[in-house]
């Protein structure tokens, strides 16, 4: 693998704070949702416009006639997934060691923006996809959310794909994402490595693809393992949030008294109602389909996302026999500021290891 970088996470800590970072960079939720077929890596069958598609693996649910709710992880493994027409649009920033860009693309039809930082040097470099926590797309604008993770690697050799999702800052809308608890964001995770493996563009290396997700975006990383198996060579959860929607409804929004509870009871139904929906939109029920390895950071002080559940869904990954590491923080709560340099290293050396 081409030597990187060896900028320690802790030089830019100082950065970040000078950037207006505030750990979580404006993360006030977690929020549940999205909690929101496998291709060969890096050689995707071609799709329409010149897309790449990510079809169903056989053995997966699509391989049996019975239908499934259109609203659960088995209904994703069976969508036959497009990413396409990846486009740079104005500079953001120029730095030392990478330029910045507004991007939009193409996830399943709909047009997603997001940030995207491209080394500067000869590539073609290794990309990573970024899935932010949760921020209340009223008040979010591009690339908010994980500000410290796009600036570090970027500066350590990677481009760095940041995915402000639908219904975020300039993407399309999904109306009904909400009341389909989010599993939309999945859909945009997977659709944006398929629109960089679809891209042509030099400066990426489409062999190799890494996932790191926080919070909410930790939940649509378990998500996008068990739909698309194969898509990622390594993927990394910041604090996620739990991998059974139910309890990220009952942790966030019914103490509330968000009215999206009723819309969703109303639609599928309690767990006591209807437990076949809850169990087929948890994506630990699907744990078997996962060939990445995965890493999990979570600090043991985290009061918005408890670290159980990081520790129930590693046990989950462990009974399926999968490659899962959980890192614990002593100390550390949701925002990981204190011990983010330390991660961080850690996670670099983790996308060093499999991204080769």
């Amino acid at each position: 693998m081409r030597t990187r970088g060896t900028l320690c996470a802790a030089a830019v800590l100082a950065l970040s704070a000078v950037m207006g970072c505030t750990g979580d960079d404006g993360e006030d939720r977690a929020r549940p949702g999205g909690p929101a077929a496998s291709a060969p890596r890096g050689a995707g069958p071609s799709g329409p416009s010149g897309s790449t598609s990510l079809g169903a693996t056989p053995g997966s649910p699509s391989a049996t006639p019975a239908p499934v709710d259109p609203v659960s992880i088995p209904a994703l493994i069976r969508r036959d997934h497009h990413g396409s027409d990846l486009e740079l649009g104005r500079v953001l920033a120029r730095t030392s060691a990478y330029t910045s860009h507004e991007v939009t693309y193409k996830a399943n039809g709909l047009t997603v923006s997001g940030l995207m930082n491209i080394p500067r040097g000869e590539g073609p470099f290794p990309a990573l996809v970024l899935a932010h926590g949760y921020i209340d797309p009223a008040i979010y604008t591009t690339g908010r959310g994980l500000s410290r993770e796009q600036d570090l690697l970027a500066r350590n050799g990677y481009v760095v794909l940041h995915t402000d999702y639908r219904n975020h800052a300039r993407s399309d809308k999904d109306p009904d994402n909400d009341v389909g608890l989010r599993l939309g964001y999945t859909e945009d995770v997977i659709g944006a490595a398929l629109a960089l493996r679809s891209s042509g563009r030099p400066e990426i290396d489409t062999r190799r693809l890494g996932l790191l997700g926080r919070s909410m975006g930790g939940g649509v990383v378990y998500n996008t393992l068990v739909v698309a198996p194969g898509l990622f060579d390594a993927a990394v959860a910041y604090a996620p949030v739990s991998a059974h929607p139910e309890e990220n409804i009952d942790q966030f929004q019914r103490p509330e008294g968000d009215p999206l509870v009723a819309q969703i009871e109303a639609a599928h139904g309690t767990p006591e109602e209807n437990p076949r929906f809850w169990r087929e939109v948890s994506p630990v029920t699907y744990a078997d389909r996962v060939t990445e390895p995965l890493l999990i950071h979570h600090g043991t002080a985290d009061t918005t996302c408890p670290i159980r559940w990081s520790r129930e869904a590693v046990a989950a990954f462990e009974e399926a026999g999968k490659d899962v590491e959980l890192r614990t923080y002593r100390g550390e709560g949701h925002t990981f500021y204190p011990q983010w340099a330390r991660s961080m290293d850690t996670t670099m050396a983790f996308f060093a290891r499999h991204l080769r």
